[in-house]
């Protein structure tokens, strides 16, 4: 049964140097608050995979030294410009980057969710990202029979079983039933790591799984390690139907990260510190 923790760094536990950690998109319920705390325990190494692109959460990391390899199909802060941690990082080779696309990452969890050694994809043929990835495997359909010349490539993609998968959500119960409404990939990811932790606004009174308006968006449970309450906690990213990206906080982050000494500034004022968003 999963605990509901009494502090952020409890629950944060079970990650430590060297894990593979799995995080969403940074408009699916990032865990920043939980981030941040990592920040200050001085985690290292990690191996940092989104599903599928990352922001602010992502360049965090990398500009606090915490990352060693980085798998992903984007960095960006987006309309606040390119991520600066994570370019200076790959210009200065300072992380092991193994490019992704999307759907190939989603197909990469889907085979850990179902447990299966692989799953084929096909959009990837004719692409540049091949060459750089020489764990994705080309073959012939060995169901095609049809084929005028004999051929029909397929990719194969091997499965993404994280050690630990980290995201925020709205709330969770007392027996850590986490409702994620309408963000359906935080359950693949769920299904596919190890161990899961998830931050929420606040706890549900009631059961989750057993209100028909809230089940259907409910992760159950038995697959959740650890829950930490931690209102505002996606802060300053946004959180589905609940509340939206702090611009203001977003363009300052993005003029402090721009340099090395501006942006170990920026740490300690938001990160070793513990602002309240």
């Amino acid at each position: 049964m999963p605990i509901i923790a009494q502090s952020l760094d409890e629950a944060l536990a079970p990650i430590g140097d060297g894990a593979m950690l799995a995080v969403p998109r940074e408009s699916s319920g990032a865990a920043m608050a939980a981030t941040r705390a990592l920040i200050r325990r001085g985690i290292k190494r990690l191996h940092l995979v989104t599903l599928p692109t990352s922001s602010l959460q992502a360049d965090l990391l990398i500009g606090a030294g915490s990352v060693e390899t980085l798998e992903t199909s984007a960095i960006s802060l987006g309309e606040f410009g390119p991520a600066p941690r994570f370019t200076a990082a790959m210009l200065a080779g300072a992380i092991k980057m193994r490019d992704a696309t999307c759907p190939a990452l989603h197909a990469q969890f889907q085979a850990a969710e179902k447990g299966v050694p692989f799953m084929p994809l096909r959009g990837l043929i004719g692409s540049d990202v091949l060459a750089h990835r020489p764990d994705w495997k080309t073959i012939d359909n060995p169901f095609d029979q049809d084929s005028a010349s004999g051929a029909d490539p397929i990719v194969l993609l091997p499965a993404l079983k994280p050690d630990v998968a980290l995201f925020h959500a709205p709330m969770a119960d007392r027996a850590g039933n986490v409702f994620i409404g309408t963000q359906r990939e935080l359950i693949v990811m769920a299904h596919a790591a190890h161990t899961t932790i998830v931050t929420v606004e606040k706890l549900h009174d009631g059961d989750l799984i057993r209100d028909p308006m809230l089940a259907a968006g409910t992760l159950p449970g038995f697959y959740v390690e650890a829950v930490a309450v931690e209102p505002r906690g996606a802060w300053p990213l946004p959180l589905p139907d609940h509340y939206g990206t702090d611009a203001a906080h977003m363009t300052e982050y993005a003029r402090f990260a721009a340099t090395p000494e501006n942006f170990a500034e920026y740490l300690e004022r938001y990160v070793y510190e513990k602002v309240a968003a």
